[in-house]
């Protein structure tokens, strides 16, 4: 290849990814445009993107132009396997002038017969985004400046990737919180409630929940979590963790016996996930709450004629951290009397102590309705300044006799 040559590939490369007109499509139709482009550019006849799926440690085609069944039929190549497979591994560029069962993985690309392709690896930094390769079905020669063009356009093809994942990941977690969060709280005989929840400014939905349902001999839970990180894998471990414990809510009456199911099976099938919760059993009577907390922040108690407090509960770890068998603590609840159940994001700030925010609430939580005190409280702790964390806040209070 000449000088040349070189240097009008190399221009038209970079109008191939820099086009503005890009920058009015999704992700996704991006991935897509640039691939055209780039078989143009190149002369070759398939270029294809394989997403880095880090968990699984597998290549998945997303995206491909000239053998688009490689999307169709959910092709997966292992790290380390064959040709993407060693462009991930060594994430290092790789010619192949060789395609067959020893080379290559995916035999689609033999099938159609191809015999000259070129991978390069997709990165972010240090971080593997996936696989960019090319290939022709006659005979050429890749040579340095070609590689090089290649890599330009991977790290552009990287960054509309995340992107594509990132917005892909935030729907599908959006719509798995609000498929959890109660729609409506239930009408419980002998109490009232009142919930707010908020989504934190910070990239990715987290994984906060609360939750409200009836067990038998007219009894009731109540339980608020949070599970540790932010995105659609803390939304997914939030809902196995919501249905785990409503079922173990249905085996015992000791929260501190549902708490440690749930540890156990969290060390079991979700090794590393960590979460707080607090899970609360009220009796038929009304008159007392069965509470066991892990690692999770104590409700706030209020009564008529009293100064409102934390319920003196004994914290244990949290979910998914080994330790001493859990506690429950029974809470006495008078006519009128009220409990505040609520997350870190609402009482943190990054420019003030936790206890800070821990007693504003513990000032303004009183024994009236809960749509009242839930509006006290997001008025005092919230204001008119944006929640970097998810808030969850629920409110339970008896009725007078």
């Amino acid at each position: 290849m000449s000088e040349t040559s070189t240097a009008d590939d190399r221009l038209q490369v970079l109008e191939a990814i820099t086009d503005t007109a890009l920058a009015n499509l999704g992700p996704g139709k991006v991935i897509a445009t640039i691939l055209e482009r780039v078989r143009e550019v190149f002369g070759v006849d398939t270029a294809t993107v394989l997403r880095h799926e880090p968990e699984a440690q597998v290549l998945h085609a997303i995206a491909a132009s000239g053998i688009e069944e490689e999307v169709f039929q959910d092709v997966r190549v292992p790290v380390g396997a064959g040709f993407a497979g060693r462009v991930a591994a060594e994430r290092s560029p790789v010619v192949l002038d060789q395609v067959d069962e020893t080379t290559v993985v995916n035999a689609l690309l033999r099938e159609r017969g191809l015999r000259t392709m070129l991978g390069v690896p997709m990165l972010s930094g240090d971080e593997l985004v996936g696989v960019l390769h090319v290939g022709s079905v006659t005979p050429r020669e890749f040579v340095e400046a070609d590689v090089e063009l290649l890599r330009l356009v991977a790290a552009r093809l990287a960054l509309a990737v995340q992107l594509d994942v990132s917005a892909a990941d935030r729907a599908a977690a959006a719509a798995l919180q609000r498929s959890l969060l109660p729609g409506r709280l239930p009408t419980v005989a002998g109490m009232q409630f009142g919930a707010r929840y908020v989504p934190g400014t910070e990239p990715g939905v987290g994984g906060d929940w609360y939750d409200l349902f009836p067990l038998p001999g007219d009894r009731f839970g109540i339980v608020m979590g949070d599970v540790a990180g932010h995105g659609l894998n803390a939304a997914v471990i939030m809902g196995r963790l919501r249905s785990a414990l409503r079922a173990y809510a249905l085996e015992s009456d000791d929260p501190a016996e549902v708490l440690t199911k749930l540890d156990r099976k969290v060390h079991h099938f979700e090794p590393g996930a960590l979460a707080t919760v607090v899970y609360g059993l009220m009796q038929a009577s009304r008159d007392s709450m069965a509470i066991s907390l892990a690692g999770h922040l104590p409700p706030v108690l209020a009564v008529p004629g009293a100064p409102s407090a934390f319920v003196d509960v004994p914290v244990d770890p949290p979910i998914g951290v080994t330790g001493p068998k859990r506690r429950r603590t029974v809470v006495d609840l008078p006519p009128g009397g009220l409990l505040a159940f609520y997350t870190d994001g609402l009482v943190e700030r990054r420019d003030h102590l936790i206890d800070v925010g821990l007693q504003r609430l513990a000032d303004v939580v009183t024994a009236d309705q809960p749509g009242a005190v839930c509006a006290r409280v997001m008025a005092a702790l919230v204001g008119t300044t944006a929640a970097q964390d998810d808030i969850a806040l629920l409110i339970a209070r008896r009725e007078r006799n």
